[in-house]
């Protein structure tokens, strides 16, 4: 039995810098595909539409460059800064809408899910994120740090990945009548 092929790609966003990279998956065999950034640096902080149109673009790129079969994106967390967490989410919606419109399925994973899966611990520094990456694809030098994280989603997504579709496949999911709402009066 042969194993089928699967090209992953994985997308840190971020409205600066968003990092992606692409990986195959032959089995549990991990190669290298390719990995960088997507700047918006070059462009004013206050030209948000811009900043969001050179993610979109340039995430669209990335797809039609590489053709991966499923994307994996980092799931954003609020910080302490509202603002901050609105940008980012913007940021990552412009490379969730790229990837949809390119007719990829989109998994997603919060930052301690992809340290977990790469690192074994979800407090792990992006050092280490980066440096395991490396072991784990055999790549000749340590990638970005944006670069690992994304290529570290990929990662988490094909472990995760198949597992999580077996057991969406053998399962059928039911709401429960106590986890609704309930019309009606309470008191």
């Amino acid at each position: 039995m042969t194993s089928t092929s699967l090209r992953v790609v994985g997308i840190d966003p971020g409205l600066r810098t968003t990092g992606f990279g692409v990986i195959d998956v032959v089995g549990s065999a991990l190669s290298y595909v390719a990995s960088g950034t997507i700047s918006t640096l070059h462009l004013d902080k206050g030209e948000l539409p811009a900043r969001l149109k050179v993610l979109f673009e340039g995430v669209s790129e990335v797809v039609q460059r590489y053709q991966p079969d499923v994307a994996s994106v980092e799931i954003v967390f609020v910080n302490v800064n509202p603002q901050s967490t609105l940008l980012l989410g913007q940021a990552r919606g412009a490379c969730v809408s790229a990837l949809v419109m390119q007719d990829l399925l989109v998994a997603e994973y919060t930052a301690l899910q992809m340290k977990q899966a790469v690192v074994g611990h979800g407090r792990a520094q992006k050092s280490q994120v980066q440096e395991m990456v490396k072991r784990l694809l055999k790549l000749p030098a340590l990638p970005g740090p944006d670069a690992a994280d994304a290529l570290g989603l990929a990662i988490t997504h094909a472990h995760a990945g198949p597992a999580m579709a077996r057991l969406a496949e053998s399962a059928v999911l039911t709401r429960k009548a106590s986890g609704m709402y309930r019309a009606g009066r309470s008191r």
